[in-house]
């Protein structure tokens, strides 16, 4: 929203910050010496400067705002990868609640319905949030559906995501299909899952510079920066799991099955944490409760 005092006291913008070759942060300032801090995720997102002091019961309920859904979804997608996980490192569980692996398999595939969803989601965000510059107000286009701004860090992190959720649904889903040979289960199960894991991990450590603005940074202060390196801890889990879910023609000397869903529990896990902060970090502050600047440093 702008202020009427913006028309009388322009900011200057003094630089643009980020990792290379992207553009997350810009600084303006006015000439009174007011400090102008706009950042790539926020604007994509339409928040405010997101910090850890804001009242979380607020986030739990704001089915008005996009991200809030982004959050609530990829959280019932982690959910479901956590449960399926679960089943299968304590089979005992699975059968108590009489589960068979067809069902423990349809879990996985369920999880992966939600991903695809919330990761649509914001690619339509940033797709619809207009061009991220120096300025206070910019003024975002006709709705589109995918958008194509890849020299934008979050577009292209939420682009690369996107595929990636795609190829776990094609990889979930043969994962169902019953008597795979060892060849077919690489060709219909493991590749689609590593060629994802791989751009999961590329999408975790985009979105994750973009908080950073450089390639790292510690930033305990910002629920964003938290959101983003959980989030990134997943991805890098996620990796490690599909490395280990590689079946070879002969058998291994050991349990690769279970390091690999005790990691696709671990990036779970994570997913599910950095989702649900995203729920305090749309209620932290939104275009509606702030002006269109990006805020203090964090």
């Amino acid at each position: 929203m702008k202020r009427p005092e913006d028309n009388h006291n322009p900011p200057e913008h003094v630089e643009s910050t980020g990792p290379w070759p992207f553009i997350s942060r810009h600084l303006l300032v006015r000439s009174g010496g007011e400090r102008i801090i706009l950042h790539s995720r926020h604007h994509r997102k339409g928040l405010h400067a997101a910090t850890l002091d804001a009242r979380l019961l607020r986030g739990l309920w704001m089915p008005g705002q996009l991200n809030w859904w982004i959050g609530s979804v990829f959280a019932l997608g982690a959910l479901l990868f956590m449960v399926g996980s679960i089943l299968v490192l304590a089979p005992e569980l699975a059968s108590a609640w009489s589960l068979d692996t067809d069902a423990v398999n349809m879990i996985f595939f369920a999880g992966s319905i939600p991903f695809t969803t919330a990761a649509y989601l914001q690619l339509f965000q940033v797709a619809n949030a207009g061009e991220f510059s120096a300025q206070l107000n910019s003024t975002p286009g006709r709705r589109l559906i995918f958008g194509w701004r890849p020299h934008q860090i979050g577009w292209l992190s939420c682009a690369l995501q996107f595929a990636g959720t795609l190829l776990f649904n094609i990889n979930t889903f043969d994962a169902m299909l019953p008597g795979l040979t060892w060849l077919q289960q690489d060709l219909e199960i493991w590749v689609p899952n590593f060629t994802g894991s791989v751009l999961f991990l590329a999408s975790g450590h985009l979105a994750f510079t973009e908080t950073c603005h450089a390639h790292w940074a510690w930033k305990p202060g910002s629920l964003s920066w938290w959101v983003t390196f959980i989030n990134y801890l997943g991805c890098v889990a996620f990796m490690i799991s599909a490395v280990f879910a590689f079946v070879p023609p002969w058998a291994p000397h050991f349990d690769v099955v279970t390091i690999s869903v005790l990691f696709t529990l671990i990036g779970a896990v994570c997913f599910l944490v950095g989702s649900l902060l995203m729920l305090p970090e749309t209620a932290m502050g939104t275009n509606s409760d702030n002006n269109a600047t990006g805020g203090s440093e964090c």
